[in-house]
């Protein structure tokens, strides 16, 4: 019979393998020593908002499952308390709910990250936290792709009251004119 501890390690470390494997995994390694209870419920609360999950782990189990994922580079951000911010959504409105919440909250420290293929350090993904979200930039997007249709439409729109002007003139003058 294997012990509660094993189990519980077994069990965080499959669900940790099984974030960072998927395979539109972005995560994020913080630092949450000297945080109070209320303010990780906070942060676990900001987090949830925008997409992600806060999952707290053992070092041990943590750089086994970095080790097994190929993740050696993220090694280093793993001592002392730690967490794992886990998202398949928007990365940017993540990382932008980390760094507001560190900003407000000292003790929390932003180690390193991983998206796209890439580890990510602390300052890149405050450099992230700066991008506009994924709606902000589809609007821009979509802006940019309607500006011309809606120039070209206003003038043909232009175009055609001034023929109606015209038309309406020449009526005029011959109405006048009989």
């Amino acid at each position: 019979m294997k012990k509660i501890s094993l189990i519980i390690k077994e069990t965080s470390g499959s669900a940790i393998k099984e974030n960072i494997t998927a395979a539109d995994a972005s995560f994020f390694i913080i630092k949450y020593s000297g945080l109070s209870s209320p303010d990780m419920s906070s942060l676990r609360q900001s987090l949830r908002d925008s997409g992600a999950e806060l999952q707290v782990v053992k070092n041990s189990v943590a750089r086994r499952v970095l080790k097994d994922a190929g993740q050696d580079a993220l090694l280093t951000a793993v001592e002392g308390p730690c967490g794992f911010v886990f998202t398949s959504e928007d990365a940017a409105a993540v990382s932008k709910a980390l760094c507001g919440f560190a900003k407000d909250h000292e003790p929390l420290k932003i180690e390193a990250g991983y998206l796209s293929g890439k580890p990510l350090n602390a300052e890149e993904i405050r450099e992230l936290s700066k991008l506009p979200s994924k709606d902000m930039m589809r609007a821009k997007a979509v802006m940019a792709m309607k500006s011309p249709i809606t120039g070209f439409v206003m003038v043909l729109n232009q175009t055609l009251k001034k023929f109606v002007y015209c038309v309406e003139q020449i009526k005029q003058k011959k109405s006048a004119a009989a």
